[in-house]
């Protein structure tokens, strides 16, 4: 129900209380973000929020190559709305699996989203390929020749418990080493690259003999994921999470529409980040 969910209105308000906090970037996520009625126009917004100087999209990538005007794709309107980095999910290029994974028939669109994202020219597009064991270890090298041939960053991440359903066991987990050594055993040893980093958690590694870079993610399998972690997700019906992979939120509509003071929800804020898991 609408309202259930936070209005664009709320959630500026709340970006830029966090942006005097501190917060500088911004990432648009899901779900799939995109389907929202007036997403262009939010985005739009977002940039005038003082101290705020990066903006993402994660997306499934479906809808980036849609028409919102004629002539005129949704990866270009969010391009000049002031989107700079997007994520594009793309487990496999087999067109059936992905339909088993998504239970949806839509593989034509991501590859079409990803044409329109190239076109419209953001500084950075990741294509993120989630591990599943029994579905898609056989995509790893068709994954990393599409992207060579686009010249898009790779990056494979470990399937994490992060939704209300139970996804994760052994039979569908695995681990970005055994990732790494399938790769290995096709292009020899990959070359880490522990200078270069992005937005986030991912370390990269260079395939010799091309300079084509990949990434891998490993939230299951790496002791450490968690030290340098200084992200917080503001989820749509107002929920505030310290953590992205654990269930544990706070309530922040509640004071929000109660009347709270900017001041009193910069302190909600601070004590949320105080309960983030060490």
């Amino acid at each position: 129900p609408r309202h259930e969910i936070l209005t664009y209105e709320e959630t500026f308000r709340l970006i830029r209380i966090a942006a005097e906090l501190g917060v500088s970037k911004v990432r648009i996520t899901g779900g799939e973000p995109v389907t929202r009625r007036g997403i262009v126009d939010f985005v739009r917004q977002i940039p005038e929020i003082p101290r705020i100087t990066s903006i993402g999209l994660s997306t499934n990538g479906t809808l980036l190559a849609r028409e919102v005007t004629p002539a005129r794709t949704m990866a270009e309107a969010l391009g000049d709305a002031g989107v700079q980095s997007v994520n594009i999910s793309l487990d496999t290029l087999d067109a059936v699996i992905y339909s088993q994974i998504t239970g949806r028939d839509f593989h034509s669109q991501v590859l079409n989203g990803i044409d329109a994202a190239i076109a419209t020219g953001f500084d950075q597009i990741k294509l993120n390929a989630v591990l599943m064991r029994g579905r898609n270890e056989d995509q790893l090298l068709p994954l990393i020749e599409f992207a060579a041939a686009r010249n898009l960053l790779l990056r494979f991440i470990e399937l994490m418990p992060v939704s209300t359903t139970d996804v994760l066991s052994e039979n569908n987990f695995m681990s970005v080493m055994e990732a790494k050594r399938l790769i290995e055993s096709a292009y020899g040893s990959l070359i880490p690259e522990t200078e270069f980093r992005t937005n986030g958690p991912a370390m990269y590694y260079q395939i010799p003999g091309r300079g084509q870079r990949i990434g891998s993610i490993r939230g299951m399998t790496n002791m450490h994921f968690c030290e340098n972690c200084n992200k917080l997700r503001l989820t749509c019906d107002g929920k505030l999470r310290p953590c992205l992979g654990s269930y544990l939120e706070f309530d922040i509509m509640g004071p929000l529409r109660a009347g709270a003071s900017n001041e009193q929800l910069k302190q909600f804020f601070l004590n949320v980040v105080e309960r983030k898991p060490r």
